[in-house]
């Protein structure tokens, strides 16, 4: 990913008028400026070459008229010049060469044509890696430019009394680690009507065991929905269970989920404040020592809640998150739910029901939020990425976002939805760009420019180092100087890592391969102590589960 991030008005139920449209503005500028560059090198290098070659060869044939029209002097004993075995000096020029057959003199001191593409190509990427660059910084700093957009996004300190069910759906594949704690967190919401729907699949006898051991401590609240779709995945799972939730709103979230006893209730709030159809609240992922990515894993979840989902919301085109989103019951099923062929099925669902009109609201509490782990591996952030990136694509190939009323939402969505192939070309630019800075002499313009996307870059790790700081503030962790060291010299590495994940996701795309990858839990954001399933007990569990599904 980025940023990419991660990632206003509490709820984007009426369109605003924006006179400047800085994102779009920058993305647009910068590729006016790399086809008005790329135009100039195509046209002034070959030029220039073919001037040098044409000077070089009217002094030849000048030479030759020189030859036939120049008055030689008389030499001291009244023989012309030069004798034999004279040399020519320096201003009567070379003599004339014999001519090669297919040898050009206009191609002399110039720049191959491969060279030229490439010198165009170093422009263009270099061009565009800044207006991205510069876009995702305006976007990562939209709810601190607008301070108002952001306090109107908390939840109310009083809110109102609670009017709502919800069905929660828990999908959870080989989460034996984590899943019991996540049941037992959402079973202490403090609201008064919610039901519990764990989804299994029928070939997961390990996991079954913790959610049919959670419904027994919490009878009548949690239920065990059975998945026997094939292939398995998240989307599938939740259409399977979703005919049986009896719940006025659906919410979603991940197995490995630390969820707070007041979200529901808070929530119910913010769908009675707003009117809205939709409202996502905030994820944030924790621990941000465990890996050398992962500090700036969580860095991209606290920019992408924090502050680009509120301008997504605002310009009313939102690519909702995976967990802590809930949808009103009557509109998911008006829909048809989920695709269940979607890799990115949250952000699919976000574009569709943008296009319908739906309303948004963005909820974000640093004390509420729902608390998860980064990707243990690098295998894993890999796959995940990949799956991210590759759900990204298969939802700008579907083109719902071009039912979006405004040319505003469609650019947005268009450019938001194709960050994969722009990380993947800064990807396959990287190597091109070092390999030309240190094998071709290259034109100064070409070399000035290609350090124009480290002005954002800088600035980036600026605004980032800032809000390094401020996580630690809203999360209560210490922040050691260690922290920012790891932040910047980070900072290349995991672009190439995104720009990776991006090339393997349009190869799998176009391989038409979308096999759903699954991102393994250990509940490392989880106080060990804390979790309520103890190995022991299910060590010996599964014979008697497989007793009892034999008797049923």
């Amino acid at each position: 990913m980025l940023t990419a991030p991660l990632c206003a008005p509490s709820c984007a139920h009426a369109p605003q008028e924006h006179p400047a449209r800085p994102p779009l503005a920058t993305a647009r500028s910068a590729t006016r400026l790399a086809a008005a560059l790329a135009t100039a090198l195509l046209l002034l290098l070959p030029a220039g070459a073919a001037t040098a070659a044409t000077a070089a060869g009217s002094t030849t044939h000048g030479t030759a008229a020189g030859v036939q029209q120049r008055h030689v002097p008389d030499h001291p004993d009244g023989q012309l010049l030069p004798p034999r075995g004279d040399t020519v000096g320096p201003a009567d020029g070379p003599p004339d060469q014999p001519a090669v057959p297919g040898h050009h003199p206009s191609t002399q001191g110039g720049m191959s044509p491969w060279l030229v593409l490439g010198l165009v190509a170093l422009v263009v990427a270099s061009l565009a890696m800044a207006g991205v660059a510069f876009s995702t910084l305006w976007w990562m700093l939209h709810a601190w430019r607008h301070t108002e957009s952001l306090e109107a996004t908390r939840f109310s300190p009083s809110p109102t009394a609670p009017r709502r069910s919800f069905s929660l759906l828990l999908p959870a594949r080989h989460e034996e680690d984590v899943l019991g704690h996540t049941i037992d967190a959402l079973a202490r919401s403090d609201h008064p009507d919610f039901e519990i729907l764990v989804i299994i699949g029928h070939d997961d006898p390990g996991t079954e065991i913790v959610a049919r051991e959670a419904a027994e401590r919490y009878p009548g609240l949690v239920r065990v929905i059975i998945d026997e779709s094939v292939p398995k995945n998240k989307p599938r799972g939740m259409n399977t269970a979703l005919p049986y939730c009896r719940g006025d709103v659906v919410g979603v979230f991940d197995a490995e989920d630390e969820v707070h006893p007041d979200l529901l209730r808070l929530i119910d709030g913010r769908f009675s404040e707003t009117g809205a159809d939709i409202v996502q609240g905030g994820v944030q992922l924790m621990n941000v020592r465990s890996t050398w990515w992962s500090l700036r894993n969580c860095l991209e979840y606290y920019f992408w809640f924090r502050s680009r989902l509120h301008f997504h919301a605002e310009a009313r085109f939102i690519p909702l998150g995976g967990n802590t989103v809930f949808v009103r019951t009557d509109l998911l099923r008006a829909a048809g739910g989920w695709d269940g062929d979607c890799l990115a099925e949250d952000c699919e669902l976000g574009v569709r029901l943008s296009t319908a009109g739906a309303k948004v609201a963005v909820a974000y509490d640093p004390r509420v939020v729902t608390r998860e782990e980064t990707p243990g591996s690098m295998r894993a952030l890999v796959k995940q990425r990949t799956r991210w990136s590759q759900g990204f694509l298969q939802v700008l190939r579907k083109r719902a976002w071009k039912e979006l009323p405004t040319f505003r939402q469609r650019a947005l969505a268009r450019y938001t939805l194709a960050m994969p192939f722009l990380q993947a070309f800064t990807g396959l630019m990287i190597p091109l760009s070092i390999a030309l800075m240190f094998l071709v002499k290259v034109p100064m313009v070409v070399a000035l420019l290609t350090f124009v996307p480290l002005v954002p870059t800088l600035v980036t790790l600026s605004v980032e180092a800032a809000g390094l700081g401020d996580f630690g503030r809203s999360y209560g962790i210490r922040i050691r100087a260690w922290d920012y060291v790891r932040l910047v010299v980070g900072t290349f590495p995991y672009q190439v890592f995104l720009a990776f994940a991006a090339l393997r996701a349009i190869w799998r795309e176009t391989r038409g391969d979308s096999s759903w990858e699954k991102t393994a839990h250990a509940g490392a954001h989880i106080n060990p102590a804390a979790s309520s399933r103890q190995p022991d007990v299910l060590a010996g569990a599964h014979d008697d589960l497989v007793a009892r599904k034999a008797t049923r």
